[in-house]
């Protein structure tokens, strides 16, 4: 399951606004040490949503009815703020995405002076949805 979660070229990032309405927009996220991190704009909707409820989904997959995985992972996402941390982090956007980042202001800066929180979902659970033979259902635990 780390392997399909670490190359996902996108994920789907599930959140919910304060009126409670949904909220979903498409996002790169990185898997690094058992979680998910995504990176967002502190005005963007979804900085917003996290900010108030941290609780969310990511999912991944494909649009096919019958082939490939769909993978649904629930979780809580936490602000990542520790420089060190946030240096790993902005290398292996670098590697996988080719996005350059600066570490500042607790968050990553980019070439336009803007800055994005960083955030990490440890998985509270993860659903595996196989379509080729048949349909499977499957949870993982890390």
């Amino acid at each position: 399951m780390e392997a399909v979660l670490d190359s996902a070229g996108i994920f789907w990032l599930s959140t919910v606004r304060k009126d409670g309405r949904p909220h979903v927009t498409p996002i790169p996220a990185i898997w690094h040490r058992n979680r998910l991190h995504i990176a967002t704009g502190v005005h963007e909707q979804k900085a917003k949503n996290l900010a108030a409820e941290p609780r969310c989904l990511l999912t991944t997959g494909t649009n096919q009815l019958d082939s490939g995985l769909d993978v649904v992972v629930e979780g809580t996402a936490h602000r990542v703020v520790d420089p060190a941390v946030l240096q790993t982090l902005a290398r292996l956007w670098k590697s996988k995405l080719d996005w350059d980042f600066t570490v500042r202001d607790g968050g990553f800066g980019d070439a336009e002076g803007r800055v994005a929180h960083v955030y990490a979902v440890a998985p509270d659970k993860i659903l595996a949805f196989g379509k080729s033979d048949g349909f499977t259902q499957t949870r993982f635990r890390l």
